[in-house]
């Protein structure tokens, strides 16, 4: 259903896009380093490091994702997102381990810990789970918005993608970051913006409740469910095990100026996005108990069509210009993340240390621009972003296993860490296709990747003494205390 777009509604939206990237373009010349592109200097305070968080943690694919699991299976539907709610905690004890590594990426850390070539092949593996997700990301967008301002969606794909190429491009995660601190209050705007409306619609709660059976308002689907408890479980376990391999990871959780502005960005950033989620389930139920009857695989379209019917004239730009806000806040952030593993662990090993600063500076605004077009070539022929959520969740503890063991227990070697990658990668993959659910393939795969580490390792021989002194004995330094560090300093960022 297309919207009755008025002036207004374009003055916001094109506001909007020049707006973001004037301001992208503008924060652009502090950039004069790669660190400083991949990083930002390890200088951001406590609210940009939060804002960092929320803005590329959060696109508007999710909510669309979201708001479509709940029209069809009611309040349930808030699990694919609230899987991250008990990995939150984590977060406050995680970001001074990222920080105190004093790291450019996480493949910086499989390098050291368990050998160039983990390394490398992470790299890869994490580009082109960039290129995806910035290509679903886009794709969600534009179909949306598309759908909302009657305009062709390579149109709309093509202005964002341009929008956050330009200030991205310019200013890396300076650039990337500044924004997202704007973005962030368009993407709370946009979580909670229809329902009001749509309340006053249904006749509040009371008729909401009134016009959907009983389960949807369960918390969990009956056994069997695409949400019962079992899977819900495990969908947490695994978001667990594997949230610390997000390729991105690094960058916005360790690039604060202090371990607490770490600590309070990852945490807090990522609680106002649980709250978010609380927005896009009541969006996808609202829609339910006012257009039922929508087929199963044109869910995802239900988020859109809330919009254009219960939003009054002059609030669908601003609701545009929110869902645009999602998707230019967490590509400008990818782009910079992928440029930074490319440059970093691929290129810069394969063509040595002796080019300058400047070289490999441009190579990273290069490969940046490379990945976002990959992106949106992977993207095109990608189909629903639940079945893609669930995907990357299960595949991530492959890795993620490594990194858990690879920081608690001196005593893991490269040689237990690939057994493990490849031994849990084979069992979730063997165990589908022999007809189990992705719970309990993904059970059997943490299971079994966990064992192989620590048997392998315990056959296998020991990591070099300065390897485990690189990683071991800087997590033992606070930030701020680096001439504690036991190899007398640091040159890759304090």
């Amino acid at each position: 259903m297309q919207a009755n777009l008025t002036w207004l509604d374009w003055i916001v939206i094109a506001g909007y896009l020049g707006g973001t990237t004037a301001l992208g373009l503008y924060v652009s010349r502090k950039v004069r380093s790669s660190e400083s592109f991949f990083m930002g200097g390890r200088a951001f305070g406590k609210a940009i490091m939060i804002a960092q968080n929320l803005g590329t943690g959060t696109h508007s694919d999710q909510a669309v994702g979201v708001a479509g699991a709940a029209y069809t299976v009611g309040l349930s539907g808030i699990w694919y997102q609230w899987i991250w709610l008990f990995t939150t905690p984590f977060y406050w004890l995680l970001a001074p381990v990222f920080r105190r590594l004093r790291m450019l990426t996480t493949a910086d850390f499989f390098a050291v810990r368990y050998g160039r070539s983990y390394s490398i092949a992470y790299a890869v593996f994490c580009i082109y789970l960039f290129a995806l997700w910035q290509g679903i990301a886009i794709k969600g967008t534009a179909e949306t918005v598309a759908a909302i301002i009657g305009m062709p969606e390579w149109i709309v794909a093509a202005t964002v993608g341009i929008a956050f190429t330009l200030y991205g491009v310019a200013g890396g995660l300076v650039a990337a970051a500044i924004t997202d601190f704007v973005q962030g209050f368009l993407i709370v705007l946009l979580s909670f913006l229809v329902v009001p409306f749509g309340l006053i619609k249904v006749g509040g709660f009371a008729g909401m409740r009134h016009a959907l059976p009983p389960h949807y308002f369960a918390v969990f689907s009956p056994d069997g469910g695409e949400l019962s408890a079992f899977n819900v479980a495990m969908l947490v376990i695994s978001g667990l095990a594997g949230i610390v391999v997000q390729p991105h990871m690094m960058a916005v959780t360790a690039s604060g100026k202090t371990e607490m502005n770490c600590r309070v960005g990852w945490t807090y950033g990522n609680f106002v996005k649980r709250v978010c989620t609380i927005g896009w389930t009541l969006t996808g139920m609202l829609a339910a108990s006012l257009f039922p009857g929508i087929a199963f695989h044109d869910r995802e379209k239900v988020f859109g069509m809330a919009v254009t019917s219960l939003l009054p004239t002059g609030l669908i730009g601003l609701m545009t210009a929110s869902l645009l806000a999602t998707v230019m806040s967490t590509c400008s952030a990818f782009m910079v993340d992928g440029a930074a593993l490319f440059t970093e662990n691929i290129y810069r090993p394969i063509v040595g240390a002796d080019k300058s600063d400047a070289h490999f500076l441009k190579i990273a605004r290069i490969s940046s621009v490379a990945i976002t077009g990959l992106g949106f070539i992977i993207g095109s022929s990608m189909g629903s972003v639940i079945n893609a959520t669930v995907q990357f969740i299960s595949i991530l503890p492959f890795i993620g296993v490594a990194f858990w063991v690879g920081i608690i227990w001196p005593r893991a070697t490269r040689t237990g860490a690939w057994a493990s990658t490849i031994g849990s990668a084979a069992v979730f993959f063997i165990t589908k296709w022999r007809g189990e659910s992705n719970a309990w393939s993904s059970l059997y795969s943490i299971l079994t990747g966990l064992g192989l580490i620590i048997l392998v390792s315990l056959f296998t021989p020991k990591e070099p003494e300065e390897n485990l002194l690189r990683v071991f004995g800087y997590m033992r330094v606070p930030v701020g205390q680096e001439e504690l560090l036991p190899q007398g300093g640091v040159t890759d960022g304090a």
